[in-house]
């Protein structure tokens, strides 16, 4: 299977908005899914201050985030893996930033109101609700060396089919 090229992987982590986190878990890692921005530099997340991926992240912040596009078919798929450690953000300038760009994110993608619940949120509640309360951690992927970070991709010759989320 073709390695992806640097510029491809940054291509689908641009182009993407949902992944996986894989957290070291008690017995088994534990695989969550996330929504995400990329501010070109670094991945942002925001996390519920709840759950047991929160006791993950407290007991062992390294991580690997897994971003993957394909057809349904699987004729044509492309999946990056990022290994790194999450880092809670506590400047709050940043978290403006990455609260902001999510509203953006949802309102740009139609996203159904009923994510607002994945983000400590209820879906009844205005999304500005991102802007003004603080129901939820804002983490940052750092860590991250180019050499750890595995991309994987097949295209099938002579198919126009774009792969899709």
């Amino acid at each position: 299977m073709p390695q992806m090229k640097k510029q491809e992987y940054d291509e689908l982590i641009v182009d993407s908005y949902i992944c996986r986190i894989a957290f070291k878990g008690e017995n088994h890692p534990y695989i969550a899914p996330f929504l995400y921005i990329f501010d070109g530099r670094f991945m942002y997340f925001l996390s519920t201050k709840y759950g047991k991926k929160v006791g993950h992240f407290r007991q062992n912040p390294s991580v690997t985030v897994e971003v993957e596009k394909y057809n349904p078919d699987l004729s044509n798929f492309a999946f990056v893996a990022i290994p790194g450690r999450l880092e809670e953000v506590h400047d709050q300038e940043i978290k403006n930033f990455v609260r902001a760009r999510f509203v953006e994110l949802i309102k740009k993608k139609n996203l159904s109101m009923n994510v607002l619940s994945a983000l400590g949120h209820s879906p009844d509640e205005p999304i500005e609700a991102l802007l003004t309360e603080e129901r939820n951690n804002v983490w940052k992927l750092v860590g991250v060396k180019v050499a750890d970070i595995s991309g994987l991709k097949h295209s099938e010759v002579g198919q126009n089919r774009t792969p899709s989320q």
